[in-house]
């Protein structure tokens, strides 16, 4: 599924929760949101940065979470409309045009699972959560096929997550850990991921903002070739990084509000080197 930018998305966690993983009955977040990541240059496999043909990535996606139980949440994240773009490519000396760009719509890949609370007491808590990456989007679109909006792999992650709520003086503050192991099909290589976050409600608690940290490992046990995907692409085997964000969120009313933030890699390989843009609105029903 999607990976580095995305990894905030697949990770699955609202800013709402705190330290409170799952929502409980009858409880849901629901956010629509857009992503955008518009790539100039990449990671190679000995992580240095290149240059390649500018490409786009955008999609529009719903992600929604819903306690069943007290215990028992279902999440999931849908990317209802995907888009992959290439400018035109340019002579440097004439500025005429080598090759037309292109564009590929689609649905993207759809993240599908449940999320079980393994205990609460204090101002701690944890949980574990197994998502299923559907392979909705498209792998091999456009005249050459590489143009995607997914990776056509079937995945399975499963995860565990542990949260910290406390005050800052008088400002709610929480931070919280993931650690969590993707098994992958296809060809691609299985991955491990962690990642922190943290957060602080300002504001007479109507804004929060939040740092992530996230790091995706592949255990190169897959027989694809590591760039089976253009360079720059996110779909790629093999793909690693170390990534950094920030988020900003504001209640506009007890339920709905609006977020926005982005996240960039700060190293990598075979991996897009550009940040990638996230905003949209929520409903949070408690």
């Amino acid at each position: 599924m999607k990976r580095a930018f995305l990894i905030v998305l697949i990770t699955l966690t609202s800013f709402t929760s705190i330290a409170q993983w799952t929502k409980g009955e009858g409880n849901g977040f629901y956010k629509l949101s857009s992503w955008y990541l518009q790539t100039d240059q990449h990671y190679t496999d000995t992580g240095r940065i290149d240059p390649n043909v500018t490409r786009t990535q955008f999609n529009l996606n719903f992600y929604g979470e819903y306690g069943i139980t007290d215990k028992l949440d279902v999440v999931g994240y849908i990317p209802f409309y995907a888009r992959a773009t290439q400018n035109n490519l340019l002579s440097q000396t004439t500025g005429e045009t080598i090759q037309e760009g292109e564009a590929v719509n689609s649905i993207g890949d759809i993240d599908l699972g449940v999320n079980y609370g393994l205990f609460r007491k204090n101002n701690w808590s944890a949980s574990a959560r197994l998502l299923l990456g559907l392979p909705t989007g498209e792998s091999s679109g456009g005249s050459d096929g590489s143009y995607q909006t997914g990776d056509g792999e079937f995945n399975q992650y499963l995860s565990a997550l542990l949260g910290y709520s406390t005050s800052l003086g008088n400002l709610p503050f929480y931070a919280k850990a993931h650690f969590g192991f993707n098994n992958r099909t296809k060809g691609f290589s299985d991955e491990l991921r962690f990642g922190l976050e943290s957060g602080i409600h300002l504001f007479n608690q109507k804004f929060w903002v939040i740092g992530k940290a996230n790091v995706s490992e592949s255990l190169q046990n897959g027989s694809l070739n590591a760039q089976n995907a253009p360079q720059g692409s996110i779909f790629a085997n093999n793909i690693e990084f170390f990534s950094v964000g920030v988020e900003a969120s504001y209640l506009i009313t007890d339920k709905i509000g609006v977020t926005a933030g982005f996240d960039s890699a700060v190293s990598g390989r075979i991996i897009a080197a550009n940040p990638s843009f996230t905003a949209g609105v929520f409903l949070d029903i408690k």
